[in-house]
């Protein structure tokens, strides 16, 4: 009895830790394969195979009712730490390679994840993508921001240019 408690206090505190948490059914994966899966994640996110009974009272537990009706079957659970993006995409593209893992749900930002909205969220460019593109149109807004403020000045240096060529031809 108490192993299970520590067991869901554990898994409570992943639960409220994690920045995200994606629900997976993992039936017929070999174990070699959830090795790959859990080293293709690792850099964002820790995946655990769990208990469906103690998990739904850890998530519970954390304020989370998400999972309440999906968890069935074996159960495997992606915390999130780090990008959430990227671990949805690499849970994707390894369900692509391994048709027997299924994305069940979700849990991000104070919200339940349908299976298509992870996979949605899985369909997002990566966060430094991101970053760039905003970097762009910063800089892109900055040399526009340049080119009126200098407009102006470029405008008077050829109006005075105009005038004093104008002054020369006629003395």
């Amino acid at each position: 009895m108490a192993n299970k408690e520590a067991s869901v206090a554990e898994l409570t505190d992943k639960f409220r830790d994690s920045n995200a948490v994606l629900l997976t059914e993992y039936r017929g994966l070999t174990v070699a394969q959830l090795k790959q899966l859990r080293t293709s994640i690792s850099a964002d996110a820790t995946y655990a195979v769990v208990k469906n009974t103690l998990t739904k009272i850890a998530a519970n537990n954390a304020g989370i009712q998400a999972f309440d009706d999906a968890l069935a079957g074996p159960s495997a659970i992606a915390f999130v730490h780090g990008d959430t993006v990227a671990v949805a995409k690499a849970l994707r593209d390894f369900a692509k390679a391994n048709p027997l893992l299924v994305v069940k749900s979700g849990y991000f930002d104070g919200n339940a994840l349908t299976e298509a909205e992870v996979t949605k969220l899985a369909d997002l460019e990566s966060r430094e993508v991101l970053l760039a593109k905003l970097a762009g149109a910063f800089k892109a807004s900055l040399f526009g921001a340049a080119y009126v403020f200098n407009a102006p000045l470029a405008q008077a240096v050829r109006t005075v240019d105009a005038l004093r060529d104008k002054q020369e031809s006629a003395a």
